[in-house]
């Protein structure tokens, strides 16, 4: 018997999924700000659960295969800092004197790789797109966010969902994947049932909280950047409204919420478009996230990107009620790892094969003393 649990760290909430030889047995939500509030939440989730033989740990911008065992007590929180969070300590503790949300969650997602380390549990931290070998070379120059873990996962989701709908092997599996979430959107290409490019939140068009990407003339404008930056700029700070629904009912009486909703609609039908480059002939458009769950923003979906394949939303793992997209995705990669149902689908990803460091890709003179600092 294979049990295995997958978290998923979400801006909004934390989902954990677990799997029994590959069918779902455990399901848990927790609100992001109260696992900010209360770290160990996260652990006692856990706990709930165990004996496991594989956790699948919140990941971040991604990371190659990687054994939390593999890492001294000592060292957890400045690895975890700098290879999954891709922080600078100095800049993260400024940001929690500060009580940033943002922050304070990646406290807790800290917190609680250190104590998973100092209990010995059998954790991994697995890949984003950018480190998968399925990734051609040219696509991954100087970038850094072409799909964080958790996109990562709900593609892999996704291809064993298309390849069980279409009754197809994996190497038939072709979309393209259109995660728009509370914070960030993101847009993957899958061709033969493997991940091939992929445009993340913070390279792609705005999302609801971040502002996705950055004019380089802007950069140099503002100076000092630091990681909290990337959560302001969306569609949240453009309208004044936290909520995506209230954005929505004002948006035939406020300019600005039109224009900010209008934005964030045509940055993903641009990078669904770039994608066909990539994927010139997808099978379909998947859709995933929590506000592809909202019925206005699916319609829009299908009506402006349905000329390129039938959008459809990513189906779930079988007895899932509760736990989104990306959790199962992270708990079918736990099964895999750990010789499971899903071991010949995170195989045929190349998914074991990941490589390089996060930061390997960028060719720029300020680079050098970045790239020195987080491998240390």
């Amino acid at each position: 018997m294979v049990k295995v649990l997958g978290i998923d760290p979400g801006t909004r909430s934390f989902d954990f999924c677990g799997l029994k030889d590959g069918s779902v047995f455990y399901e848990k939500v927790i609100d992001t700000l109260e696992v900010a509030e209360k770290p160990e939440i996260l652990v006692k989730a856990v706990e709930e659960v165990m004996p496991l033989d594989l956790i699948v740990g919140p990941s971040g911008y991604g990371i190659k295969i990687t054994y939390l065992s593999k890492i001294a007590p000592d060292k957890v929180e400045d690895w975890y800092l700098k290879n999954i969070l891709l922080l600078r300590k100095k800049d993260f503790e400024k940001a929690l004197k500060r009580k940033e949300i943002g922050m304070m969650v990646y406290s807790a997602m800290t917190k609680t790789a250190v104590t998973m380390r100092m209990k010995n549990w059998n954790v991994v931290y697995i890949p984003g797109v950018i480190h998968l070998p399925t990734v051609p070379k040219h696509r991954k120059l100087n970038k850094i966010d072409m799909g964080t873990a958790d996109k990562m996962c709900i593609a892999v989701l996704g291809v064993y969902d298309q390849s069980r709908r279409w009754k197809v092997p994996y190497s038939d599996v072709s979309f393209i994947l259109v995660e728009m979430g509370f914070g960030y959107n993101a847009v993957v290409g899958v061709e033969k049932g493997r991940i091939v490019d992929g445009i993340g939140g913070t390279t792609g068009g705005m999302g609801f909280l971040t502002i996705g990407s950055v004019d380089a003339e802007f950069v140099q404008l503002g100076g000092s950047w630091e990681k909290s930056d990337i959560f302001y700029g969306g569609v949240a700070s453009v309208s004044g409204k936290m909520v995506p629904e209230e954005v929505l009912e004002n948006i035939g009486r406020d300019e600005l919420c039109k224009a900010a909703w209008d934005a964030m609609v045509e940055n993903v039908v641009k990078n669904v478009k770039a994608m066909t480059v990539s994927v010139p002939n997808p099978k379909e458009i998947l859709i995933s996230g929590r506000l592809t769950r909202i019925n206005v923003v699916k319609d829009l979906l299908i009506e402006k990107l349905g000329n390129i394949a039938e959008v459809k939303e990513v189906g779930y793992l079988e007895g899932v009620k509760n736990v989104k997209e990306a959790a199962q995705g992270y708990a079918m990669v736990a099964d895999g790892l750990a010789g499971g149902k899903f071991k010949d689908l995170i195989e045929w990803m190349k998914i074991k094969e990941a490589e390089d460091f996060i930061l390997d890709y960028i060719y720029h003179p300020k680079i050098k003393d970045i790239r020195n600092l987080f491998k240390s």
